[in-house]
């Protein structure tokens, strides 16, 4: 299956979604190039709107169009679409109880030479704050074209983290995919490995590979939907398997880790490991050294899981 630019695959979506529903629009900050909306605009002139380098206005503006009946997709970097528009995002959107589809690029070390300022690493946790609001990240081309068409069909906000980059698939083309239910990669018994976005996917499933050369058998999930998590999927792995790594392109405090463990702490105490930023800033740098500096990676989630295994043995 061919590698393909995420965010070409986000901006074709859009197209065959407004094609067959007048109602879709897109809203850019002055980055349609960045966001590869051009073809959008040159094809729907009357349904992208580009307020300028105001990503407040962004939403407020988005927040307008979705009261009058629309279901604007609004996008801008990760950092600017979640920390210096959360207020208009919160309160004009989601307190409203609006449909704003909010898209922020570029999550973590994605952002790479843009460097620390535009390096979200903690847009999930404050998303996860505001009540109601549906949080997702795509980890291929197939699953991004289906949440996407997901979120344009699901009535209120959504936050969705998008990596520009090209990314290889892991779905075959005809995987059915829904807001709020993770995806078993693999199956296993030892171990479950939890992972989220185009980054830390595929590196669980090489840590499933290094650890299957160990003799140590683990299940590998997507969980595409921060939140709503899947709670259902995730209590039937701790109780399969009794521990849990979770890995993610974010500060583990407030994000997928930190709402796997607030779960389980309620509902089934599980011994845990995070492979994710801990409590640091970014910086620039090349994709690849970022994920050794920040330990994204496939040895880290198999050290980790090692150590819960050996443990749970003991």
């Amino acid at each position: 299956m061919e590698t393909k630019e995420m965010r070409a695959v986000y901006c074709d979506t859009l197209i065959e979604l407004a094609q067959s529903d007048e109602r879709i629009m897109v809203v850019e900050a002055d980055l349609m190039r960045a966001s590869g909306t051009m073809s959008f605009k040159q094809q729907f002139p009357d349904r992208g709107v580009d307020v300028g380098v105001a990503e407040a206005n962004l939403v407020g503006v988005s927040a307008g169009l979705s009261a009058a009946g629309k279901i604007p997709f609004a996008a801008t970097f990760g950092c600017f679409a979640s920390r210096r528009a959360f207020d208009q995002f919160f309160l004009s959107a989601n307190y409203a109880k609006l449909n704003v589809k909010l898209v922020g690029t570029d999550p973590g070390i994605s952002a790479a030479f843009n460097g620390g300022t535009h390096m979200p690493f903690e847009d999930i946790g404050l998303m996860r704050m505001i009540p109601g609001l549906t949080i997702v990240e795509p980890s291929d081309p197939v699953s991004l074209k289906a949440l996407l068409k997901a979120c344009a069909s699901h009535q209120g906000c959504t936050y969705m983290r998008l990596h520009r980059k090209a990314v290889a698939p892991i779905y075959q083309n005809d995987e059915m995919f829904a807001l709020g239910k993770g995806k078993v990669l693999c199956d296993g018994s030892d171990v479950t490995l939890i992972a989220l976005g185009a980054i830390l996917v595929p590196e669980a499933l090489k840590a499933k590979d290094e650890l299957a050369n160990m003799g140590i058998e683990a299940a590998v999930l997507d969980m595409h939907t921060v939140k709503p998590l899947d709670e259902e999927l995730v209590l039937s792995y701790a109780r399969k398997t009794g521990c849990i790594v979770t890995a993610e392109n974010h500060q583990t405090a407030g994000g997928l880790g930190a709402a796997v463990a607030n779960f389980l702490a309620k509902t089934h105490p599980t011994p845990m490991a995070m492979v994710g930023i801990q409590d640091e800033f970014g910086q620039v740098g090349t994709q690849g050294w970022l994920q050794q500096y920040y330990h994204l990676t496939a040895e880290e989630i198999t050290r980790k899981a090692l150590a819960l295994v050996k443990s749970k043995k003991e």
